[in-house]
């Protein structure tokens, strides 16, 4: 018995010797390629995976076979390595490519480095609904080819839209998403322009807006909706006014966008800085703008703080992103104040004769910042809040227009967040399903995700969701549904500030 249990062991460990030393050859003998999945920006250069040399010393010269399956070429593709703690070279270079696609690289520095990076460049025009395989197969050097292999398999790569970016139209960085459709099918995005930095109010901050006619296959210019000048005869840096949420009004055809606005304070956030009172020099103030031609031109400025805003609170303003039409006609945008004691509350306001006038409900749960609102099929209305404990989503029931709340039973639980800013829409086209995006982790802004449910929020099924960035930005989203079939999504991704993509529905819903 002994002598049969020895020789069991002792096979078990040649066995083990055997695969730990064919692992060690075959690493040895390999290259191994770690995608990043992230969003293919049109027009820009974004890196998608690099190469580890597995401790390989190759020759100053060779070509790295690639495997492009694509709808069109893309502009360019390079290879670079980090050639000092400060320097970037670029070993490889090749535009127009498609297909299978050879390298040639020549670097005398190549043969003391662990790593190669692999870029890539679309066109401008490259199609949004493409999807894209990137896989790099060998490398071919000094007379030998070295295979590569895949650390982990990801998706297709999908398309993006850089809408706004750091640089463009001089502006430092663009932050704060909104997007909505339009009841004539025009998509409508909003957020801030950070003229100098890309730190919250206050500072030289307006709210901008990029207009699409054709389902986001093209932008038309940027244009400024919200900027308060020189108020009070102080300077643009102390009278920025951002945060957006956009709205439409499904009965009419307006559209509303409302924003925070901060006078005065120079250097100090809003969130600290802003105190109890009504005027602009005390406390932060809710501005609204209507347009009544879809978008193409707006309103002057209209202050509803005195409204809506207890006077004890040291700040009130919208929760950014977008507001929605209930079925009834009444408007509701999500908003969120600071007590007198400071803490925090998600809120509403809504109006019930178009925008005259606008009322405002309790505080749906202490400690709950940005939120956003969605009607749910027997006509109550869902907020699902950032929540400054972490981990997880605050969700609260009313149907009342917030006199009173009952928190949700998926409220603490079923969507992970990093307190951060989310999105939530229902489905217009498909009774009691709601989708919901944000960066899906309980720590950093990275993993931006769609998720779907079908039964008005009770659950969301882990096999309902897709990923579109596994890298890490800034974090905030806006969805809308473009029609029928795609969602529309704007967020702060990992390559561009404003990054706006399509998404086939089916995509999200496929088990």
């Amino acid at each position: 018995m002994i002598k049969h249990m020895l020789s069991i062991i002792g096979i078990g460990l040649a066995t083990l010797m055997s695969a730990t030393c064919q692992e060690k050859t075959n690493s040895a003998n390999s290259i191994t390629y770690s995608p990043l999945f992230v969003p293919l920006p049109q027009g820009q250069w974004v890196e998608v995976g690099t190469l580890d040399l597995n401790r390989l010393s190759l020759n100053k010269e060779g070509n790295l076979t690639l495997d492009i399956r694509s709808e069109s070429s893309f502009e360019s593709v390079r290879l670079t390595i980090k050639a000092s703690e400060k320097e970037i070279e670029v070993i490889a270079e090749q535009k127009e490519v498609k297909g299978k696609v050879q390298l040639d690289y020549n670097s005398e520095k190549i043969g003391h480095l662990d790593k190669i990076t692999i870029s890539v460049k679309l066109s401008s025009e490259h199609n949004l609904r493409d999807r894209i395989e990137i896989k790099p197969t060998s490398i071919e050097t000094d007379g030998k080819q070295i295979p590569i292999v895949q650390s982990r398999q990801i998706e297709p790569y999908r398309v993006a839209t850089p809408l706004r970016d750091f640089g463009d139209d001089g502006v430092h960085s663009y932050r704060i998403p909104g997007l909505v459709t339009s009841t004539k099918g025009t998509l409508l995005a909003v957020y801030d322009i950070r003229r100098n930095t890309s730190r919250d109010l206050q500072g030289d901050i307006d709210v901008g807006l990029s207009r699409s006619t054709d389902g986001g296959k093209s932008w038309e210019p940027m244009k400024v909706i919200m900027d308060m000048g020189e108020y009070g005869g102080l300077p643009q840096d102390q009278n920025g006014i951002g945060d957006p949420a956009i709205l439409v009004d499904h009965e009419t055809g307006h559209i509303w966008v409302a924003a925070l606005w901060l006078n005065g304070k120079p250097g100090e956030m809003a969130w600290n800085s802003s105190r109890p009172g009504m005027s602009p020099s005390e406390t932060g103030q809710f501005v609204l703008v209507k347009s009544e031609d879809d978008g193409q031109s707006w309103s002057e400025p209209i202050i509803i703080t005195d409204q809506i805003k207890n006077p004890e609170w040291n700040l009130f303003f919208n929760g950014p992103g977008k507001g929605i039409t209930m079925k009834d006609g009444t408007l509701v945008f999500p908003a969120q104040f600071k007590d007198k004691d400071q803490m925090p509350h998600s809120t509403i306001i809504y109006s019930k004769d178009k925008g005259k006038t606008w009322k405002v409900g309790s505080g749906a749960k202490s400690n709950t910042t940005e939120a956003q609102v969605v009607e749910l099929q027997d006509g109550s209305l869902m907020l699902n809040m950032r929540d400054n404990r972490g981990g997880s989503r605050s969700i609260s029931i009313t149907s009342d227009l917030g006199k009173t709340w009952t928190e949700h039973a998926t409220s603490r639980s079923a969507l992970p967040e990093p307190v951060c800013m989310a999105s939530i829409i229902d489905n217009p086209f498909h009774a009691g399903m709601l989708l919901f995006s944000n960066p899906a982790t309980e720590k950093g802004r990275h993993h931006i995700t769609i998720k779907a449910s079908l039964n008005d929020g009770d659950s969301w099924p882990e096999d309902l969701k897709v990923l579109l960035d596994e890298g890490t930005g800034w974090g905030y989203s806006c969805l809308t549904m473009i029609n029928d079939k795609e969602v529309g999504i704007l967020y702060e991704s990992s390559v561009a500030n404003m990054t706006f993509q399509i998404i086939p529905l089916s995509e999200i819903l496929t088990k």
